[in-house]
């Protein structure tokens, strides 16, 4: 899916009437959830910081599999390492993408330097088959993160139960972590507690907190995509005065979950727990707002960007609501907006017998699975490519 820069506008103009960079003036940061090699080497990605006012890129490996399977760029990069007899699939994988990610990174140096290591990120996931395995997600997050080589780079690790405790101590050690897969506002508490306490030892050790930095990706539009599906079949069995408060819900889930979750945010990191770590230098430990895309075709195909902008926030945006954005999104304070109301769309969905609860979990499994069988896919099609060394073809 290409990216447009619209340079039909004046740039004075342009730069005045994109509601991509207006976002910047909330408080909150646009990153892309996009990676290609041709992204890095046409010079696009460079082009979007500077027009669009892109502050970071974020990968997962089923990015990475249609980057890799659904183009020419690796062709020429998979003929260089198809005689590398020391590399299974999974390492040939592993140097494509880590290239990238090193690209991705030079390019959004300047913006790490220019905003004090606020932005300027890439992120790099561990692999999905790790996301119940504790000591094996830390080696590889740490070796990761040694081959890639660069301080603007996050490793990306799963918030599940064996994964909050590599967060903990993958921060202690000073790596900066993308705690990814977060769907319930419980389970973003113990992300949040995880990095604190990880800031903690760091600080024991003496060392620069300012360095230190972390996401809590916090998926969207998938609340939605569930919690309609129930509430569709509830309606459809439900008498009139039941339907009209079941249809009330439809659309309001997800949007109102990432607002509570926000005002947990904002608590957290103003308590004298915290405020003790900021005096030495820390940052907050951002929410960003994942899964933005729009899937169903009834609600507006910006909605989750639109309704969830704040300060102290990101949203990695995917190619196609970026371009929708950029064209007729209209940014606004919205994430303060209607507080109240989303404690009620929360309580109203209990009081109907929709747990919060089974939801998130069975979320967070689908999840694990899905990242799962795209690395599973993109292995595969490695694998193929070394055993009959057919370029691949778009």
């Amino acid at each position: 899916m290409s990216l447009t820069t619209k340079p039909i506008v004046p740039e004075d103009k342009k730069q005045s009437q994109n509601p991509l960079k207006a976002l910047n003036g909330f408080g909150q940061s646009v990153w892309l959830d996009y990676i290609r090699r041709s992204l890095i080497s046409t010079g696009e990605l460079a082009r979007l910081i500077e027009q669009d006012g892109l502050r970071g890129v974020t990968s997962n490996p089923s990015i990475f599999e249609k980057a890799i399977t659904g183009s020419t760029d690796y062709s020429q990069a998979l003929r260089a390492l198809e005689n590398r007899k020391d590399l299974d699939a999974k390492g040939i994988y592993e140097q494509l993408a880590i290239r990238d990610i090193q690209d991705a990174a030079d390019v959004l140096r300047p913006v790490y330097d220019l905003t004090k290591r606020r932005d300027g990120y890439v992120s790099l996931e561990v692999s999905p088959y790790l996301a119940g395995k504790t000591q094996e997600t830390l080696e590889e997050a740490r070796r990761l993160w040694k081959a890639v080589g660069r301080e603007n780079v996050m490793i990306k690790i799963p918030g599940t139960p064996e994964g909050i405790p590599a967060l903990k101590q993958l921060i202690a050690e000073g790596i900066n972590i993308n705690a990814t897969l977060l769907f319930a506002q419980d389970v973003y508490e113990r992300v949040a507690e995880a990095y604190i306490a990880g800031l903690e030892e760091l600080a024991k050790r003496g060392a620069d907190l300012s360095r230190a930095a972390s996401v809590a990706s916090f998926f969207v539009s998938r609340i939605d995509v569930l919690v309609d599906s129930i509430l569709s079949d509830r309606i459809r069995e439900a008498k009139n005065p039941d339907q009209a408060l079941l249809r009330s819900l439809q659309g309001r889930v997800a949007i109102a979950n990432a607002k509570l979750t926000y005002q947990r945010y904002k608590e957290i990191f103003s308590s004298p727990r915290w405020q003790a770590l900021a005096g030495r230098g820390a940052q907050t430990q951002r929410v960003l707002w994942a899964s933005t895309s729009t899937k169903n075709p009834a609600y507006s195909d910006v909605l989750y960007v639109e309704e969830l902008i704040g300060p102290g926030t990101v949203n990695t945006i995917p190619p196609a609501t970026y371009d929708a954005f950029r064209d007729h999104g209209r940014p606004r304070a919205s994430l303060e907006e209607g507080v109240a109301a989303a404690r009620t769309t929360m309580e109203t969905l209990a009081r109907v017998g929709i747990s919060m609860k089974e939801v998130t979990d069975q979320l967070t499994r689908e999840g694990v699975t899905l990242f799962a069988e795209a690395f599973e896919k993109l292995l595969e099609a490695v694998d193929k490519r070394l055993k009959t060394k057919v370029v691949l073809q778009a």
